[in-house]
């Protein structure tokens, strides 16, 4: 979490960069597909050379779904979302993979900070709604990302409100 003002005329009392959490790193990626790719050409080959060229042939497209799920799962992970609160104003930027943004803006005297709970699980979802209007913060958190964010945020708005 960092400090900062996000298109707001104060400064911010907090502000996170919300992103989703990816295992397995570019290399690590790189690693993987070359490792899979070598153990899928060679039983191709061995496949196609014993005249069995249709398991060649699966073995090669089992490695492209491979990579192109990860090329997925890598795509999805460009998603974020920006948290400021300030005095004055609760500002959530939502930034979609594709780079599209959406903004919602609420008074944070008037926004409510909702958590939902499961008893083994920990948060499963979080809220912010006021002045009519609901959105959902953080859906791609783990639940450890979850609970240190809730626990920000919920300070950072209390302390809002206590600055009257």
């Amino acid at each position: 979490m960092t400090e900062g003002n996000v298109g707001m005329t104060e400064p911010a009392i907090f502000a996170a960069e919300l992103t989703p959490y990816r295992s397995l790193g570019r290399r690590g990626f790189r690693v993987l597909l070359a490792l899979t790719g070598a153990v899928c050409a060679v039983h191709a080959v061995f496949f196609v050379a014993t005249g069995a060229w249709p398991i060649g042939f699966f073995f090669g497209l089992d490695f492209l779904l491979l990579y192109g799920a990860f090329l997925l799962n890598y795509r999805s992970g460009r998603a974020r979302e920006e948290v400021v609160v300030s005095r004055t104003a609760l500002a959530i930027r939502k930034f979609t993979p594709s780079g599209r943004m959406t903004e919602h803006r609420f008074n944070p005297f008037w926004a409510r900070f909702f958590v939902r709970r499961h008893s083994e699980i920990g948060i499963v979802s979080m809220q912010v709604s006021g002045e009519g209007r609901r959105t959902d913060i953080g859906s791609f958190l783990n639940p450890d990302d979850r609970e240190s964010f809730a626990k920000a945020f919920n300070a950072a708005l209390a302390t809002v409100k206590q600055r009257l």
